[in-house]
């Protein structure tokens, strides 16, 4: 069976100038080009690993070519990753590219509840995507929409995806009237100042957050 470095030179080296691995690496750069693909059904065109969801494309800057890899490879090969003209940091690429991944995520989700709202003809979680387009936050009670439905259709989604807004007088009315179990199919999205918030107006954290500290945010 042909070893993982083996892969990794009979990929890039053919498709480089430089004759070793370091040479040629240096040779290349994420474009910020990326591609969901819905599913884990991918392989890396680099490493030639299976099951990925998202690819990254890299190109060689004097051979033109393009090869379409895993997020983990740029950072094992640190393959160069621009802000601008800056060539970022690992650290500082590994946030990029992990925020490029959230919002293909993020991408998803919206477009899967779009399909939803679609199908069962929903004003109400169609008027929350509208919101959130426009606001990119949600109210409260479209928050309880937004994050019901993915957890009832098994959508892919992470609390991170959505903001919850709090600044009408309206929003922390509406807050403060739901009922605790509706508070907690968003609670992960709030902010700790508006966990704060809720925990005033008598709300309790859920379960299995109860030992985390109310400043904590989960991602």
């Amino acid at each position: 069976m042909q070893s993982y470095s083996q892969r990794v030179r009979d990929s890039i080296l053919p498709l480089s100038v430089g004759g070793t691995l370091p040479k040629a690496f240096e040779e290349w750069y994420f474009t910020g080009s990326t591609e969901d693909h819905e599913e884990p059904c991918e392989t890396c065109e680099l490493c030639g690993q299976d099951g990925l969801r998202y690819h990254f494309e890299i190109s060689n800057r004097f051979t033109g070519h393009a090869l379409h890899v895993g997020s983990h490879c740029i950072l094992q090969f640190d393959v160069a990753v621009y802000e601008g003209s800056r060539r970022l940091t690992p650290k500082e690429a590994e946030k990029w590219l992990d925020k490029l991944t959230q919002q293909m995520r993020l991408n998803s989700c919206i477009k899967a509840l779009e399909k939803l709202a679609r199908a069962e003809r929903s004003s109400i979680l169609e008027n929350a995507l509208t919101y959130y387009r426009k606001n990119k936050k949600l109210t409260p009670r479209q928050a309880f929409v937004v994050f019901w439905r993915p957890r009832r259709n098994r959508i892919d989604h992470s609390p991170s995806f959505f903001n919850v807004t709090l600044r009408r007088k309206q929003h922390a009315a509406d807050l403060q009237e739901m009922t605790t179990d509706k508070v907690h199919f968003f609670w992960c999205a709030l902010t700790p100042a508006q966990r704060k918030q809720a925990i005033r107006f008598g709300h309790s954290p859920p379960k299995e957050q109860a030992s985390v500290r109310t400043g904590e945010r989960s991602t």
